[in-house]
């Protein structure tokens, strides 16, 4: 029986000589990466909620009795040249 050096006696004890050829992904089932999970749903929009309808109001809406004088056009200046 050859003496082992302790390099050899310690790799013989790890299992490099056991069948396998040195460091392996371990392929137990809890050492693996999990599978990827579908994305999510997107978040729905909330449902507007535009509460109880509005009444007019009880004098009637406000109509200045000029409102067409407002927006009507001014009359053109005439340039005096002196």
């Amino acid at each position: 029986m050859a003496m082992e050096s302790g390099a050899e006696a310690a790799a013989a004890a790890a299992g490099y000589y056991g069948g396998t050829c040195g460091w392996e992904t371990p392929k137990r089932e809890e050492c693996r990466i999990p599978a990827t999970l579908p994305c999510p749903a997107a978040p729905r929009k909330a449902a507007a909620d535009f509460g109880t309808p509005r009444r007019p109001p009880k004098n009637g809406y406000f109509q200045p009795p000029d409102l067409e004088a407002l927006f009507a056009l001014a009359p053109r200046r005439q340039a005096s040249c002196a």
